[in-house]
């Protein structure tokens, strides 16, 4: 009997410790099998998580930031005891004693799913499992990851310190509306720092992991409730606060940026715009997008906030004179459905959704509810009520066209543009500060661009590439290819004073016949007139077409295309006479770069929208400004000594060259096609105007700053009579006027090795140095120059000429049948308004 009771129990032992053998056996090899190809859990002590990159103005404030993944990565000792705490109650009390499971936690998720029958269900991963699934293994919901993630946990926990881990978690893990990171979500829920964080609303942050879409703020406001609830009792059991914290904590209201009790953080930050967003293209082509989106990079742009907003206004102002006088009312193409008009809660939650430009200053999206006899109500977002109306006297500018494609009779009252229920722009119009009525508004369909950079560094201070970024994200400063039209001539007339001639050259202003493949081309100048032997001054002051063909004849389209190429506004110019007078097309963004060069005296200059890049661990990866100071390293500097600063700059041009240049650049604005520009300093700057005034240009510069403006339609076609000094004159100087306020300005610097000299503007001949009057003007000559004036450089290009063709002296003025002139011997001379080659060629005019 004995021997069989041991027998018995013999067996009974020998069966379970096989069993318990094969048992081991069989989890072992399952551990080995599932634990062959498992990613590497070291790579985690040096894990670098996607950061969001933020770009800072001059002033250190923050004005945008991008993220695939919004991330704010926090060090373990930044992040407060309350968050932590509150994320280890919620998630896994046994954090800090576990090895990397938590066995207790998976038999009691067991055994409450039992009891509630499946009601109560509720994860049983630690935050050490969380990260390997995060970081290593992805989400799908399998056996083989759970395992995987069990044996990559318990190999972590060996690793890395627990704090390390929590660091990894509390900076990994989302948290709803793309915010990823503990930090991240606390600004986007609460527009806060994690150290400004109620103990509640740290209940909130940590209930979001399981479920971040469900509990949000607004649609799971009451699931979310419940869930803070629970946090702050785990909080409370656990010993992180007391009963009268949760108490309060629990009583406490839900108060979120998403339901609208605080501002949110994008909010506080300027409305993106094309200087931003310039930087975001740039930037990822030069370190690659995965590094712009998600390296973290601190960002220093150029941008002046100010200057930004100043350009913004004068180009809109600009389009939009040119548009309203137009008189075609187009509106937003956008209306709301009549029954999101039923209530004033239906129709601004209608308008809100809808995509409409909000970024112009003082423009608000409105709807028409009701319209009257002489008058039109409207509701406004932003604005309180829903009486606001739009009078009679607002609308008379504006023609709608009709559904035939003509125009109908100018609007008298409301109804004849606006039906129910269409969604509108309006901006308030105000006299001595007193708010007068709405205004209608519309975005322009004319487009353009504006653009001011730093002669001397290059920085980029102002880039408006459109009308309104959020209508139109297209960048027309940097990527519009438009003609230049007559704003390329400088570059003409920059190769030819390098090339033999001087601004008292002459050159004869008569028709020119080309042949070309396409057949005879006949340039002309924009009067329609020819005038005849002309100084090069004036050709460049008053734009002439048929002087600027002959210079570039004589000196050859090479020697221009070279000049061109070498001031980068082009790569490889055609060397096609056409192109002289700026038929191909570059960007803006080269024209205002190298015309920084002619101000600067002749210097390379990079135009950049960044000062300095640095790295997410605060290091310099990028630095614009190349120069070096050779004396400030010293402790102090003698009497009178300033720092010496070596620009290490290339030189594209003589100096004395780009001075000749810019003086007679300064005679476009004082006399020429740009005349009644007025900016409070010294400015020089050319118009363009291209073939039907498709695009108009001014470009131009002070001492210290250049600046650009084109305008034209994006598919071009005709503006009509515009001009560019008529359109784009006024933008330039409404910029360049607060920009010398601010930055000042002085005369152009005139560069050693050099003579002056008076010369007649009107005949190129040498005068007197006592002379005076209307048309002398005081010339700069580089040393060494061969003293030719007047008929001794004459210049036609090779081109013949015919005779008694009808010409307009100096073509300055046709308002008077003769004009005075001093000549060399200083005499008074009138002169007939009108002469011919006849006349010429008898000695008469000059």
């Amino acid at each position: 009997m004995i021997r069989f009771i041991t027998s018995f129990f013999g067996a009974i032992f020998t069966f379970l410790t096989l069993g318990a053998l094969i048992g081991v056996l069989a989890v072992g090899g399952v551990l080995w099998f599932y634990s062959r190809d498992l990613p590497s859990h070291e790579s985690l002590a040096q894990y670098t998580p996607a950061t969001i990159s933020r770009i800072y103005s001059t002033e250190g404030q923050i004005i945008d930031e991008f993220a695939h993944e919004r991330r704010l990565y926090v060090p373990i000792e930044d992040v407060p005891a309350i968050v932590k705490q509150a994320f280890i109650a919620a998630e896994d009390q046994n954090f800090y004693t576990h090895k990397g499971y938590d066995a207790k936690g998976m038999a009691a998720a067991f055994v409450e799913a039992v009891v509630s029958r499946g009601q109560r269900v509720r994860g049983a991963s630690t935050i050490t499992q969380q990260v390997m699934k995060n970081f290593l293994l992805g989400g799908e919901k399998t056996g083989e990851r759970k395992i995987k993630e069990l044996i990559l946990a318990t190999r972590i926990e060996e690793t890395l310190s627990k704090d390390k881990i929590l660091e990894l978690y509390l900076n990994e893990i989302f948290l709803g509306q793309n915010s990823y990171g503990v930090a991240a979500a606390a600004q986007t829920y609460f527009n806060k720092p994690l150290h400004a964080l109620a103990i509640e609303e740290a209940a909130v942050l940590a209930s979001l992991p399981t479920q971040p879409s469900n509990f949000h703020p607004v649609r799971g406001r009451e699931k979310l409730l419940e869930r803070r609830a629970y946090v702050l009792r785990r909080m409370m059991e656990d010993g992180y606060i007391t009963r009268v914290q949760h108490d309060q904590a629990v009583l406490a209201p839900l108060r979120t940026v998403q339901g609208g009790d605080y501002v949110s953080f994008r909010q506080a930050l300027p409305p993106r715009d094309y200087f931003t967003d310039e930087i975001r293209r740039q930037l990822s082509s030069s370190f690659g997008e995965k590094e712009f989106f998600g390296g973290g990079l601190t960002i220093r742009a150029t941008v002046d906030p100010e200057l930004q907003q100043i350009a913004a206004k004068a180009l809109r102002d600009g389009l939009e004179k040119y548009d309203r006088g137009l008189g075609i009312w187009r509106g937003t193409r956008k209306s709301l459905e009549p029954a999101a008009l039923a209530s004033e809660a239906g129709w601004r939650d209608a308008l809100a959704r809808l995509e409409l430009p909000r970024d112009v200053e003082g423009w608000f999206p409105a709807v028409v509810l009701e319209l009257t006899r002489n008058t039109a109500r409207i509701g406004i977002e932003g604005q309180e009520g829903a009486d606001h109306e739009i009078p009679a006297a607002d609308v008379t500018w504006a023609r709608k066209r009709l559904e035939n494609g003509r125009l109908g009779p100018k609007a008298k009252v409301p109804a004849d543009l606006l039906e129910v229920g269409d969604v509108v722009l309006v901006r308030a119009v105000t006299k001595d500060g007193a708010f007068q009525r709405w205004s209608l508004r519309q975005v322009p369909e004319i487009q353009g661009a504006f653009m001011a950079m730093d002669v001397n560094n290059g920085r980029v201070i102002s880039m408006q590439g459109g009308f309104s970024y959020q209508d139109t994200v297209f960048n027309r400063a940097t990527q519009a290819q438009r003609q230049p039209g007559s704003s390329f001539k400088p570059f003409v007339y920059a190769a030819a004073l390098d090339n033999g001639f001087s601004p008292a050259t002459i050159v004869v202003d008569a028709p020119i016949e080309v042949n070309t493949p396409q057949g005879i081309w006949k340039p002309k100048n924009a009067s329609n007139r020819f005038y005849g032997p002309t100084p090069v001054r004036t050709g460049i002051e008053q734009s002439r077409n048929l002087m600027t063909v002959r210079i570039a004849q004589e000196i050859g389209m090479d020697v221009v295309a070279e000049y061109a190429e070498r001031f980068g506004v082009y790569k490889n110019m055609g060397h096609f006479l056409s192109n002289s007078l700026g038929s191909e097309e570059t960007t803006l963004a080269k024209m205002v770069a190298a015309y920084a060069m002619f101000a600067n005296g002749g210097e390379r200059v990079e135009p950049t929208l960044v000062d300095r890049v640095q790295d997410r661990w605060g290091r310099t990866i990028y630095r614009h400004d190349q120069r070096k100071c050779e004396n400030c390293s010293v402790a102090t500097l003698g009497r009178g000594e300033v720092p010496k600063i070596d620009t290490r700059r290339e030189r594209v041009m003589d100096p004395i060259t780009a001075y000749q240049l810019t003086s007679m650049m300064e005679g476009v604005v004082l006399r020429g096609t740009g005349r009644g520009i007025s900016v409070g300093a010294p400015v020089a700057g050319k118009t363009g105007t291209t073939n039907d005034a498709k695009d108009v240009w001014f470009v131009g510069y002070t001492s210290n700053i250049a600046a650009g403006c084109y305008i034209g339609y994006d598919t071009p076609r005709s503006l009509g009579s515009a001009s560019g000094g008529g359109m784009c004159g006024p933008v330039f100087q409404a910029f360049m006027r607060e920009a010398v306020k601010k930055y000042g300005s002085g005369k152009f610097k005139v560069p050693p090795g050099g003579y002056w000299v008076k010369i007649d503007r009107h005949t190129g001949m040498r005068l007197d140095d006592s002379a005076t009057g209307e048309n002398v003007i005081s010339e700069y000559f580089r040393e060494g120059q061969e003293d030719l004036y007047g008929f001794g450089s004459f210049v036609d290009g090779g081109f013949a000429m015919g005779s008694n063709l009808p010409l307009f002296a100096y073509g300055e003025s046709d308002g008077s049948d003769t004009t005075t002139m001093t000549t060399a011997t200083g005499e008074t001379r009138a002169i007939p308004k009108k002469a011919d080659f006849g006349t010429v060629s008898s000695g008469g005019l000059y």
